[in-house]
């Protein structure tokens, strides 16, 4: 039995803290202070909830359980409430978008400009004692707070985080105008990879999933191509029938994987012409076997995909704002704040897109 307990009256900065495996509690935790010149305050307006929370809440982590209650949430959106004396990037009143990571800032990866392979980064959400975003107030260093313009609502700069994902693989897989782009899995991430893809100029997006329901939404979202794959067929087996069916013998240039599947991943292999290149940018089991000799034989450029890095976050406001990129039709559901374990359940029942917890009330 799930056991959720939740009073938020009198509470200065109530808290949503997952227990273990079903077991969640919302709790006070201190209010947090400026210690750093460039800090910012920000009270939380909407919480996105993504798979890794429905993880979390089904078996107590991904590959590192909770040893300690954690306040869960990673995808956020806010107002800022207070600013250190050093901010000059935003001011009390701003409404923002947050980046959940913040690195060391010293490291190798850090100084090289990839601060999302800090190993000191300490990320919103994270066992064992990195808190999120599942509370009143969050803080932030100032450049991982990024400010929306008044046309874009915070439901939606709660998209900000996975877009910033899509934009992370996009630029992995180094997409040109008028390449040919496959997206396998239409989740959130899936479906905001294909729209990245047609943004960054790909001049043919196709989408595959083993739910017909999702690519429905895919097709009438994105306007782009779509296949249902056949569970019951090898990898290589699908892959001759869409190639075929789609007349893509030697021209797809990209394949990005987004539901972390084995055999997903093992058709992207497949599907690439010669010198292509693959992002697996969703995350599944640890250890997966790989077609091996149609990688070498191709000579693929083969990358991984974790998170973001310089530049991903603002980019993906400035593609919202330009209106490059519609994140409203993905919002699917908003659950008030006391019961937030319903949106996750939600989610694990695979219902809507992306659903988000409403921040705390007065």
């Amino acid at each position: 039995m799930d056991k959720v307990s939740h009073p938020t009256s009198a509470r200065m900065n109530p808290s949503f803290l997952l227990v273990g495996p079903g077991v969640a509690k919302v709790q006070d935790r201190p209010v947090p202070i400026i210690s750093d010149p460039h800090d910012v305050i920000v009270r939380i307006n909407f919480i996105g909830v993504c798979g890794s929370d429905v993880h979390f809440w089904k078996h107590g982590g991904i590959q590192t359980s909770i040893s300690v209650p954690l306040v869960m949430g990673h995808e956020a959106s806010g107002t800022v409430c207070a600013t250190g004396p050093a901010v000059t990037s935003v001011r009390v009143g701003d409404r923002v978008a947050l980046e959940p990571g913040h690195p060391c800032r010293r490291c190798g990866p850090c100084k090289a400009g990839n601060y999302n392979l800090c190993p000191g980064i300490r990320f919103a959400a994270a066992p064992p004692n990195s808190h999120g975003m599942l509370a009143k107030f969050w803080k932030a260093p100032e450049d991982f707070v990024y400010r929306i313009s008044p046309e874009t609502s915070l439901e939606e700069a709660v998209l900000v985080e996975p877009l910033a994902v899509a934009v992370h693989a996009a630029k992995l897989a180094d997409i040109r105008p008028g390449d040919t782009v496959v997206v396998l899995g239409s989740g959130t991430i899936g479906l905001l990879c294909g729209a990245i893809a047609k943004a960054f100029g790909a001049g043919r997006v196709i989408l595959l999933d083993i739910m017909q329901h999702k690519l429905q939404f895919a097709h009438d979202y994105l306007a782009v191509e779509t296949q249902l794959l056949d569970t019951r067929a090898a990898p290589e087996s699908n892959s001759e029938t869409i190639l075929s069916k789609y007349n893509l013998h030697g021209r797809v240039d990209i394949a990005i994987e987004a539901s972390g599947a084995e055999s997903s991943a093992q058709l992207g292999i497949y599907l690439l012409k010669p010198g292509g290149s693959y992002v697996q940018t969703g995350i599944g089991k640890p250890k997966l076997n790989m077609p091996m000799l149609a990688l070498s034989e191709k000579e693929l450029r083969v990358r991984g995909c974790f998170r973001y890095s310089a530049g991903d976050f603002s980019l993906a406001v400035q593609l919202v704002e330009r209106k490059l990129i519609n994140l409203k039709p993905l919002i699917s559901s908003i659950t008030p704040f006391e019961r937030a374990t319903e949106a996750w359940d939600k989610t694990s029942r695979g219902e809507g897109v992306k659903n988000l917890i409403h921040g705390v009330l007065d």
